[in-house]
């Protein structure tokens, strides 16, 4: 018996595995052969292609590949030995008789019993009872065979992903490389990688996909992306998964060849109704529509001084006999407002925009709102549109894809940014109003609602461009089917799933992800600040420059002497007053401000003192410090998983970790030099501007090489890099050792430019310390750059280095392309020190 269980294992950590799978690998699990698994299995519902036959497969796939064991189906006639029974609440009655837990399935649930002589998955519909058929399976992947039985409702009727994908095949904040679904203008040929998807959502009980960009493209709507259209829906149906469709508002004008888009214009509904009608002949059980209008230049019902109502219900009426939802976008706003206003907020623009429409859409509209009111900021309070829509069904929209929060190239698990958004009390009417019970329906007594995942899966095989990253894809669907899970459990179910039971991997694991968020949030963004990224460029690295002074409303107000938004009532903005009484009195005042959305509510000066006792200034210093450091640990965890993990995935993991680890100082160095500068304040613990284990490249001795002036200042340590006098000659950067003998890690900062990919070799007295290519954006998946910015900066770091003072160290630098083969510094690190 132990052979066989170090055979199991050994099977499980050798093999290599490039992510497909995800957290549906059901790899084996040792000693799940002694389990008492039924042998055979029972389907009520015998429909070819139907959820259900997914149902049976998956779990004769996964029983197989878990305990060894493969099992048979029999008639529900015949009484022989244990069995998997399923099929949906009606069939089952009809074979079996009512049980009194069946009575209480609702929508998309399912009942599962473990008890007894047989195994029980009964769903109030198909679709629950795949439902049912995966939670066995999970626990069954995780080791748990203890009994069971209970019912499992979802919380809210649409639980669904948006994909920003484009008929290009690109995708918008999309980190995984190209769409699933288009190419070149049209729906892909092979549907197989939607089918794949579809199953991953499935497991997770998402229940519907919006297949395109919500910056949409009317030419979605001609006749061959019609029947592409069908055949995605035709891979996505065995799973239960239903398709939507983003529109473009102009649709009728700019692809119909009508002369308006009004849609108070007969001829307008009628076309609607048209499109819809084929459709549905395509799709008969396609979800709905998503509608972006009147913002970031998308056209809309306001363009002909009609209501956003309006808009949305011309849609819901085209769809109301065929029992669609339009999912319309509350995030409306004004991307060219004046920062000379004070008053001016993009915040207050999802209010303003829905403030006399409560009760004007149809009942098959819902409002989708975005989680804060600005745009999917690592620190942001709800949206207060969630308590003031009373008579609309509302879901919420949240970013699984992290636009502003690393770009999957740094580790943030997301799951409890947003468990804090729902367990968030809104205090409507002064009455418990948790953001989780108004998006699902229970607070206001709405019929719809939900959630809505931006996910941005591309052909990766990761999916999301990170292993690690689908931690947040799992935990959303878990949270949107019960949002009173607690985010490490549903973290730890996932590690398990994709990486196995070693206690070892499962607490390493939980430890970084859960200090993921606090470490992000604190080298980039704190105290409500907003994001520092460039607003105006990727949305990736650090720059604080770009944030003021432009229409797009990311303003933090910086000045010499203050920084912050003030959107009180009193003095500002009066973005305060738009949550209910008691939230609003909590925000206006500084006191009762929660420190960590101090800046979000209120302009304070860089030496306010917080209710830790630090100012501003140096909260933010230390702040940054402690993130990057934390980032420095999670490399030396994942290294410590070695040999447990197999290697394809840990070398993948390791290189994304190290990555982060360079960035997080890239981005510590940024915004603290930046504060500096502005505020001239010191920090009072001399570490900010002061380098001592740094060697400025441009104050190397230089052949083949010049300064540089990089692009905004702070990117780069001294505000300067060099690069190679031509895009086609190789310089060299020399310099002496300063530093005592000894043993060092050696860290080169670069810049990692796409079109190009230069190459570099580190010599250190006699001998060749290493050599690399500058081809991250080959291995890396954020917005790429074409800059000597804060994108492209990069680190590596050769470990365990034996310098002697005054060796000669000689930096190569071979340009290629468009790639100057940039560098920024070389830092001797004593071990256990960071830059």
């Amino acid at each position: 018996m132990r052979l066989l269980t170090l055979t199991l294992l050994f099977i499980t950590l050798g093999a290599a595995e490039d992510g497909l799978q995800g957290w549906l690998r059901y790899a084996a699990v040792p000693g799940s052969q002694n389990a008492i698994v039924p042998s055979q299995i029972v389907v009520l519902n015998a429909t070819e292609g139907s959820p259900i036959s997914t149902a049976q497969q998956e779990l004769e796939k996964g029983i197989k590949s878990i305990t060894g064991k493969a099992i048979k189906r029999r008639s529900a006639a015949r009484q022989q030995s244990r069995a998997i029974i399923l099929g949906t609440r009606d069939t089952f009655v009809k074979h079996y008789g009512n049980m009194t837990a069946l009575s209480g399935l609702e929508e998309d649930g399912f009942y599962l019993s473990t008890e007894g002589a047989d195994v029980t998955i009964v769903g109030h519909n198909e679709r629950g009872t795949l439902y049912g058929a995966f939670e066995y399976l999970s626990r069954l992947a995780q080791g748990n065979f203890a009994p069971t039985s209970a019912v499992h409702n979802p919380q809210a009727p649409i639980r669904w992903t948006n994909e920003w994908d484009n008929l290009d095949g690109s995708i918008e904040r999309g980190y995984a490389g190209p769409s699933n679904f288009f190419r070149n203008g049209f729906v892909v040929d092979n549907v197989t990688r939607t089918a794949e998807y579809a199953r991953l959502l499935a497991s997770l009980r998402i229940n519907g996909v919006i297949i395109n960009n919500v910056n949409a493209n009317a030419s979605l709507l001609n006749d061959r992306n019609l029947d592409g259209i069908g055949r995605l829906a035709d891979a996505m149906r065995p799973y239960g998964v239903q398709l939507g469709i983003a529109l473009n508002f102009a649709s009728p004008q700019t692809f119909g060849g009508l002369p308006t888009f009004d849609p108070s214009d007969p001829k307008v509904d009628a076309w609607w109704v048209n499109i819809t009608n084929v459709l549905y002949e395509k799709v008969p059980d396609m979800a709905g529509y998503l509608v972006k209008a009147n913002s970031e230049d998308q056209p809309g019902p306001l363009t002909y001084n009609r209501t956003l109502a309006d808009g949305g219900n011309m849609f819901a009426k085209a769809l109301k006999p065929h029992g669609g939802v339009v999912m319309f976008r509350a995030f409306v706003y004004d991307h060219h407002i004046s920062p000379t206003n004070w008053t001016s907020d993009r915040a207050n623009g999802a209010l303003e925009a829905f403030q006399d429409l409560d009760g004007k859409f149809d009942d098959n509209v819902v409002v989708q709102i975005k989680y804060g009111p600005l745009d999917f900021q690592v620190r942001e309070p709800p949206s207060p549109i969630f308590s003031f829509l009373r008579d609309e069904s509302t879901a919420i929209e949240v970013q699984v894809t992290p636009e502003y929060l690393g770009q999957n190239d740094h580790l943030v698990y997301l799951a409890p940014l947003w468990k804090e958004i729902l367990e968030f009390d809104m205090r409507a009417d002064s009455q418990p109003s948790k953001v989780k019970d108004i998006v699902s329906g229970k607070r206001f007594k709405r019929k719809l609602g939900g959630y809505a995942g931006v996910v941005g899966a591309g052909a990766n095989t990761t999916w999301l461009g990170s292993h690690l990253a689908m931690s947040n894809l799992y935990a959303y669907g878990r949270l949107a089917w019960d949002a009173s899970l607690d985010p490490q459990d549903i973290l730890q179910d996932w590690i398990r799933l994709t990486f196995g039971c070693d206690e070892q991997v499962v607490s390493t694991i939980t430890d970084m992800a859960m200090r993921s968020l606090p470490a992000y949030e604190n080298y980039s963004g704190n105290l409500g600040v907003g994001t520092l990224t460039d607003v105006l460029y990727t949305h990736f690295g650090p720059n604080p420059l770009n944030t003021d002074n432009n229409g797009w409303g990311f303003w933090q107000r910086a000045d010499h002497d203050s920084i912050g938004m003030d959107r009180t009532v009193k003095n500002g903005t009066g973005n305060a007053g738009q949550y209910a009484p008691e939230v609003a009195q909590m925000f206006e005042n500084i006191e009762t401000t929660p420190d960590n959305l101090l800046l979000w509510f209120h302009h304070v000066p860089y030496t306010q003192k917080l209710k830790s006792g630090k100012t501003v200034i140096q909260h933010f210093y230390d702040a940054h410090y402690e993130g990057a450091a934390a980032a420095q640990e999670f490399v030396t965890q994942w290294e410590s998983l070695e040999g447990k993990i197999d290697q394809e995935r840990y070398e993948n993991v390791l290189y994304e970790q190290k990555f982060q680890a360079g960035h997080a100082l890239v981005w510590r160095d940024a915004i603290n030099d930046f504060y500096y500068n502005v505020s001239g304040i010191p920090d009072d613990n001399g570490r900010v501007g002061n380098h001592p284990y740094r060697i400025e490249a441009e104050k190397m001795t230089l052949f083949g090489y010049k300064t540089y002036a990089v692009k905004p200042f702070i990117a780069a340590s001294g505000s300067a890099a060099i690069i190679t006098t031509s895009n086609s000659t190789t310089g060299t950067a020399t310099t002496n050792v300063t530093f005592a003998s000894g043993t060092y890690d050696v860290a080169v900062n670069y810049f990692d430019l796409i079109r190009g990919k230069a190459k570099y070799q580190l010599a250190i007295g006699n001998r060749t310390v290493g050599e690399w290519v500058g081809d991250a954006e080959g291995k890396l998946g954020h917005e790429p750059s074409l800059y000597l910015d804060a994108h492209s900066a990069m680190r590596i770091t050769f470990k365990g280095v034996s310098v002697a003072r005054g060796d000669l160290v000689r930096i190569t630098g071979q340009a290629d392309g468009m790639e100057p083969a940039p560098l920024d510094y070389i830092s001797f690190l004593p071990p256990g020190v960071v830059d």
